[in-house]
């Protein structure tokens, strides 16, 4: 079989923050972004990104006849006869990203190009555009494993003021937030998460039967975020991620960062807060900020898991209720 993937690229000025996605219908999708640089770029990046990610016989739709004539008209033939000069013996504009993605199109020898007309309706080219367009606007990253129009739609919630969002077709957004292994029984299931996914459960079914556009918001953290993550997926509630900033699972035991990783293929969206790593423990605690920040903005209502005389958390349960004031459930472990 041969899988049709739409990519799309976008940028705010042209020079400027730009944005590329790929779709798959039912399939993997995916975002990223760069701070300044064109719209052609872009268009090559969503490309070659689909290129490398997904294996077997792939069709590539893309707007961009950059992109497509290259291929379909062999462009790229004339550029290394020339030694990388075109037609007018000029050097080939984007050539560091050029010369990588079509030695991979080569080796692998099953991609095609067909071209689809932007912004004519159709609706995986619109998914895409949407997503390339957010990924500019927001200097984020998203990715998904299984795409549905259910996440463009989310992305127009996200845009929604906050003093509006009641009024707006947004998903109702439950953020999680708890304690960590260390106060959850260990790094292994036992009876203190068993107990905790329990009640998220409950909670969730609870919400489900009020909210039927639900969907949980996490950041994937040790103990109580990715029990939240799990909870999600036993109640077929579908879950965003934002993620603090790639690699934060890197130092957890192996076991860990496993079931981290099945959890974040089935995240509807995962988004990245922060784009640098951090190196000190207050570049961390920044960055951490940023990501519940980030989280905040997009809830509804938040659940938290904290032990009653536990003062870690005590600051984030009175920040929690100041916003949602009586949308905070807190689930004490057994």
């Amino acid at each position: 079989m041969t899988t049709d993937v739409f990519t799309d690229g976008a940028c705010l000025g042209n020079p400027g923050p730009g944005g590329w996605a790929f779709v798959v219908d039912q399939g993997p999708w995916s975002s990223g972004f760069e701070s300044h640089t064109t719209n052609q770029r872009m268009e090559l990046t969503a490309a070659s990104a689909a290129v490398q990610v997904l294996e077997g016989p792939l069709r590539v739709h893309s707007d961009s006849t950059y992109v497509v004539n290259c291929f379909r008209q062999e462009w790229w033939k004339g550029w290394l006869k020339r030694g990388w000069k075109n037609s007018k013996k000029e050097p080939v504009a984007n050539r560091d990203l050029w010369e990588p993605f079509i030695e991979l199109v080569n080796a692998r020898g099953d991609v095609e190009f067909e071209w689809v007309k932007g912004h004519a309706g159709h609706r995986l080219n619109e998914a895409a555009d949407q997503l390339a367009a957010t990924a500019a606007a927001e200097q984020a990253s998203r990715t998904g494993g299984i795409y549905t129009d259910a996440i463009v739609r989310g992305l127009d919630a996200d845009n929604v003021d906050a003093t509006t969002k009641e009024d707006s077709d947004a998903a109702h957004s439950i953020a999680v937030f708890g304690h960590r292994p260390t106060e959850l029984g260990g790094y292994g299931e036992n009876s203190t998460t068993l107990a905790v996914r329990r009640r998220l459960i409950e909670v969730l079914r609870a919400k489900l039967e009020m909210h039927s556009d639900i969907q949980v918001l996490t950041g994937l953290g040790l103990g109580a975020e990715m029990l939240a993550a799990e909870a999600a997926s036993a109640t077929a509630i579908p879950y965003a991620v934002v993620l603090a900033f790639d690699g934060v699972e890197l130092r957890w035991p192996d076991a860990t960062q496993k079931r981290f990783h099945e959890l974040l293929a089935g995240a509807r969206a995962v988004t990245t807060a922060n784009t640098a790593t951090p190196k000190t423990s207050a570049e961390f605690g920044k960055a951490m900020g940023r990501r519940d920040d980030a989280i905040l903005r997009r809830a509804t209502e938040a659940v938290l898991v904290r032990n009653a005389d536990d003062r870690t958390l005590g600051e984030l349960q009175k920040k929690l209720e100041r916003q949602f004031e009586e949308d905070v459930w807190v689930i004490e472990p057994e």
